[in-house]
């Protein structure tokens, strides 16, 4: 009991730390859904210049997209006309940081981490998409430019607008809805692990065994690289880790690795994007940790090792507003867990009426299913879209032609599975 009761505290606490930041940067992801046209942000991505990595980089930072949410609106940048270097540029910016993430990794570690990780994402974009277009020379040769007229709003191709209370609503459907749902489970996941590593965990071992650059480093790509774990749910684990003793520059290390590669990523980028990029991508990635990970353990010892540094922030807000923002954002979270519950149970229900059923195994989560249903939803004949999440099938009913829903989902960035 004593266990289970140090453990729930450490988890409150946690959660009150991050939730304000959290909260405050879904409304901002909210805001960038619909104020940032794609068709803006395609028109200067294209082609190999420095400039164009340059920019995709900086795109890729404020947007709240996982390390499997980010693949498919890779896959349509590219599709689009950026250029190679701009996906991987893209690729291993946006991942490793967003607006909800910088806000909760300054709750938990300080301004000194809050600012030199998207600073790291920034780079890790421009060196990755750089050397793609150094040691690859056929970069661009299938790229195409697409236009036309986007709404982030609806699926409608005419120009038109959209009234004020219409953008507000969209703005908090995805920023606490959608974005929440996307993100929840992992939430949770970091939350909880970090909360055993700060109860269970001595001190002294992780100080024993991860205080030390030349061991730490290592070990912290080995584990990063290869996992799924999202930017904002590897905050509560590096926290943890970082004030048991681990030198701040693994904790580093882990917040850019392991929000930014994944098996399903490098796969993605080996198999669309070509060898050569697959390497420039982890490249980057490595040398980058390894690079800021060395700077903010100089900051540290320059500072005489005070810990104080990484932790600074947690008394800036009054205990009122951490605590009503800790019980909202639970309550979200239980709306996602209890949808995403209800949604399943009732999608799993053959329906006689659907003609067609696809199978999209590379549909990992809510980011998935909206850029799906936006695609098919565009086809010429579909009148209505079933999409389960957990069973990655897509049912399709209407009058239209199965190769043009076809073609859009995989347009999207997604692969089917013939059935």
């Amino acid at each position: 009991m004593n266990i289970i009761t140090g453990i729930a505290q450490e988890i409150w606490f946690l959660l009150k730390e991050m939730a304000p930041y959290l909260l405050f940067g879904f409304l901002i992801a909210g805001i960038l859904n619909i104020a940032i046209p794609p068709k803006k942000i395609y028109k200067h991505l294209s082609g190999r210049s420095f400039w164009s990595n340059v920019k995709a980089s900086l795109f890729g930072i404020p947007l709240p997209l996982c390390s499997c949410g980010v693949i498919p609106v890779a896959a349509y940048l590219r599709k689009e006309g950026t250029g190679k270097g701009a996906t991987i540029s893209f690729l291993s910016s946006t991942p490793t940081t967003g607006v909800d993430s910088i806000l909760a990794t300054y709750a938990l570690l300080g301004p000194v981490y809050a600012i030199i990780r998207p600073v790291a994402a920034f780079v890790s974009g421009i060196f990755g998409g750089t050397l793609t277009n150094i040691i690859d020379k056929t970069a661009d040769d299938n790229a195409i430019q697409q236009e036309g007229f986007s709404c982030n709003l609806c699926n409608e191709t005419e120009p038109h607008s959209h009234k004020f209370h219409e953008k507000v609503k969209a703005v908090f459907r995805y920023g606490f809805f959608d974005l929440i749902e996307d993100v929840a489970k992992w939430i949770l996941i970091g939350i909880v692990i970090g909360s055993i590593i700060s109860f269970l965990v001595p001190d002294n071992f992780v100080e024993h065994y991860f205080g030390n650059p030349l061991f730490a480093y290592p070990i912290m790509l080995i584990i990063s690289i290869p996992m799924y774990v999202c930017a904002t749910g590897s905050i509560p684990i590096a926290a943890s880790l970082v004030l048991k003793g681990m030198t701040p520059g693994a904790g580093l290390i882990f917040l850019i690795a392991g929000p930014a590669t994944n098996a399903a990523t490098i796969s993605f980028v080996g198999g669309k994007l070509g060898k050569k990029a697959m390497i420039s991508y982890l490249v980057s990635i490595i040398l980058t940790g390894l690079l800021f990970g060395l700077f903010i353990d100089h900051i540290w010892n320059l500072s005489g090792k005070n810990i104080n540094i990484f932790t600074s922030s947690m008394k800036m807000l009054p205990a009122w507003i951490k605590t009503a923002s800790a019980i909202l954002l639970i309550l979200l979270i239980l709306r996602a867990f209890l949808l995403k519950f209800f949604m399943n149970k009732k999608i799993n229900i053959q329906d006689e009426n659907m003609e067609n059923v696809y199978i999209v195994p590379d549909m990992s989560c809510k980011h998935c299913v909206i850029s799906i249903r936006d695609a098919v939803t565009k086809v010429n004949g579909v009148k209505k879209i079933d999409i389960s999440l957990a069973d990655k099938l897509v049912r399709v009913n209407g009058e239209y032609s199965r190769n043009d829903v076809i073609n859009a989902i995989r347009n999207a960035g997604y692969s089917i599975e013939e059935n």
